[in-house]
């Protein structure tokens, strides 16, 4: 009996239900959430939500769009839109993990806990690589050039190495509601 029920299409559709929910765990940024996402390198969400790295407004003018592979084009950040010259905030305490030129643009990394490093770009650093750094602390001004119509800063985040919405950690991602499938 129980391999009749793995291989049926109930049990299978369960198996996928269960899959999704885990899936989406893993997207809520409340503590309680990212808790019971631990051993999905989602820990590091836990506590404080970080805070804007500019002031408001954040129209995010540019979402994050995940990669289908490592290796495959997508957008490992959001663009907030911001005015060249305006004052760049360590999202969270940290130490400055890079603080330098990447190709042609300036770029500022923090490692915070919990494996999880925020980037922002294009930022001149006033912090140097070592740095322990404060949640609101200035860290940087924002260069012009990441967007060509107008200013915008690309906020970045890894969680032990993977490419994470940066949104995770700024609470702007809503919690999902599962509906039952099926009347009562």
């Amino acid at each position: 009996m129980r391999a009749q029920l793995r291989t049926s299409p109930r049990s299978s559709a369960l198996a996928g239900v269960v899959t999704v929910v885990a899936c989406l765990l893993v997207a809520l940024p409340s503590s309680s959430a990212t808790a019971a996402a631990a051993g999905s390198g989602a820990s590091a969400a836990r506590g404080a939500v970080w805070s804007w790295p500019v002031a408001a407004p954040h129209p995010v003018v540019r979402p994050f769009v995940g990669p289908p592979h490592p290796w495959s084009p997508g957008h490992r950040g959001i663009d907030v839109e911001a005015t060249p010259g305006a004052v760049v905030l360590a999202p969270d305490d940290g130490v400055v993990h890079f603080a330098g030129v990447v190709v042609d643009r300036p770029v500022l990394s923090i490692e915070h806990a919990d494996g999880v490093l925020s980037s922002v770009e294009p930022v001149t650093a006033v912090v140097v690589t070592g740095d322990v750094v404060t949640r609101g602390q200035t860290v940087g001004v924002l260069d012009p050039g990441h967007c060509a119509d107008q200013g915008c800063l690309h906020l970045g985040a890894r969680v032990d190495g993977e490419y994470v919405s940066p949104l995770l950690f700024l609470g702007g991602v809503e919690p999902s509601v599962l509906l039952p499938t099926r009347p009562g």
